[in-house]
């Protein structure tokens, strides 16, 4: 996380190896810092977290997602109905 000092409320940061500017202004009362993970929801800062914290989220969100493949691939293999 990079924080512009010319930018105040924004930081740059990696996410899924793309560089975005995140609003960060939700985390006033917990100072931030470059290296620091942060739970990013639609260009928002939501909560400042640690590495475990985040690896367990990524866990869950692909979770989520191979359910939905699942799901389509079933869709997509079922019958017609007519």
């Amino acid at each position: 996380m990079e924080l512009p000092p010319d930018r105040s409320g924004l930081a740059k940061v990696d996410v899924s190896g793309v560089r975005r500017a995140v609003h960060i202004g939700l985390l006033d009362d917990q100072p931030l810092g470059p290296g620091d993970w942060v739970l990013i929801h639609v260009g928002f800062a939501l909560a400042k977290i640690d590495e475990a914290e985040a690896r367990a989220a990524l866990a869950f969100l692909e979770g989520v997602g191979k359910a939905y493949e699942d799901e389509l691939a079933a869709l997509r293999d079922s019958p017609a109905e007519g």
